[in-house]
Formats: structure tokens, C-alpha cells, sequence
């Protein structure tokens, strides 16, 4: 039965458009380590956890990625970086600015770029420009957090926002690295 669910998680996250499964493999990491943030939060800031929970309503949407780019490979690859632009929004106004969460929206800025060809130009910087904006406008307009962390607990979050936005960071150049080995055509 493990083996039978496995084979299914892998046919439902492949495709043979090299970019469409870029998002897909973006996609299984951030739903991979979902469920494992409240932990993180708990070692790297604190016991208050509660407010975490709100990052799972981004879950069916991640999880969406690779049903949606089976449909229209464009779209899933859209949804993915603006999934990633919601969720940080929300965690934003969940944890506050001080928690440094508004630093994923990097990442989601060149997942827009990176998973579309030069002839969709249009659409990565549009995202881009989601991305950008929703920092330029809402950063600092939250209003208060769910829950007022104290400054200790705060350099906390921001240490393991950083060090996580820069580890997805490294994984998709990695990933953009084996794109531009591939000889698939763009």
C-alpha cells in the first residue's frame, strides 16, 4: 500500500514539460515541509504556535499546482509563485513584519521569472510586479498581528524566515541550473 501511494504522489507531481515540474517539485517541498512549521516555530521562537495554523490555508492551494498545470501548463506554473505571494501576505499580517516572513517574497519573485519562457514575458513580470507590490503597499500596513511576539522571540522568527527564504532561494537556482543543462525546448 506505501509503495501503491508513493507511485501515485510521483505520477501526480510529474510532468514532461521541464518547467511545469520545476513548480511541481516547488510545490512538494513547500507541502512537504508544511506540516512541520509549527515545529520550527516552536524551536527557533517559541511555545506560541496557535497562530501557525493559518498557513495552512495555502495547503490545497500548493497542493492545486500540479492538477492545474495538467490542465494549462501556464496556469500552474502562475499559481505556484502567487500561492507563494498569498501565503507570505497572510503570514504577514498573522506573525507581523518583525518576523521577517515578508523575505519569501523573493523567492516567490523568481520562481515568477524562472518557470517562463522568454515568449511569456508578460506573465513573469506581472507576477513579479504582484510580488513587489504586495510588499511596496502592505509592508508595515498589517495592522496588528494575531499575536504579539516579544523581541527575543522575534529575531528568532527572523533568523529562521531568513535562513528558510534563502534555502528555498539556493533550491530553485538549483533547480534553474538543471533547466539550463536540459536540452528540452523552451
Amino acid at each position: 500500500m506505501l509503495w501503491t501511494s508513493w507511485n501515485a504522489a510521483k505520477a501526480y507531481f510529474a510532468s514532461d514539460d521541464p518547467l511545469v515540474a520545476t513548480a511541481n517539485l516547488v510545490a512538494l517541498v513547500v507541502l512537504w515541509n508544511q506540516p512541520f512549521y509549527p515545529l520550527y516555530v516552536y524551536w527557533s521562537v517559541g511555545p506560541v504556535i496557535a497562530p501557525t495554523f493559518y498557513t495552512f490555508i495555502s495547503t490545497p492551494f500548493f497542493l492545486a499546482v500540479p492538477a492545474v498545470g495538467r490542465i494549462n501548463g501556464r496556469a500552474g506554473r502562475a499559481l505556484l509563485p502567487l500561492v507563494g505571494i498569498g501565503n507570505t501576505v497572510l503570514s504577514a499580517k498573522v506573525f507581523g513584519v518583525a518576523s521577517g516572513v515578508e523575505i519569501f517574497l523573493l523567492p516567490c519573485v523568481l520562481l515568477g521569472f524562472v518557470l517562463f519562457r522568454p515568449s511569456e514575458r508578460i506573465i513573469a513580470i506581472a507576477i513579479a510586479a504582484v510580488g513587489m507590490l504586495a510588499f511596496t503597499f502592505l509592508h508595515g500596513r498589517y495592522g496588528a498581528p494575531v499575536h504579539l511576539y516579544s523581541a527575543e522571540e522575534y529575531a528568532g522568527f527572523l533568523k529562521m524566515n531568513s535562513l528558510s527564504a534563502g534555502t528555498l532561494t539556493a533550491f530553485i537556482g538549483l533547480l534553474v541550473m538543471n533547466l539550463m543543462a536540459s536540452p528540452a525546448k523552451r
